[in-house]
């Protein structure tokens, strides 16, 4: 195949030197000697493969954690929410003693 053939294109412009940089960050990872002409045609699509593999799982994993993350904001969101509105029903809160007249 040629050189000037590529049919993968980002969604999001901006992110091609990222994940250009994130390639050669995973390929450092795993050991691959990464060609010096940035063509990567040579090499055999066990390694390629590889490389691409472990990106789409450090992806993943932090596509994950992100969604924890929120999750975990929207609960504290939530408790705080709650301990800010008034008591409607006037009821005492356990934690604190009741006083009683006789």
């Amino acid at each position: 195949m040629a050189l000037g053939q590529k049919r993968n294109r980002p969604l999001v412009l901006d992110a091609a030197r990222s994940l250009q940089q994130f390639k050669y960050e995973v390929a450092n990872d795993l050991g691959v000697q990464v060609p010096q002409s940035d063509y990567w045609g040579d090499m055999p699509s066990r390694v390629t493969g590889a490389v691409g593999g472990h990106m789409v799982r450090r992806m993943i994993a932090a596509a994950e954690q992100a969604l924890i993350e929120q999750a975990a904001a929207g609960v504290r969101a939530g408790f705080q929410q709650a301990l800010q509105v008034p008591n409607p029903l006037n009821v005492q809160n356990p934690a604190q003693p009741t006083q009683t007249t006789r």
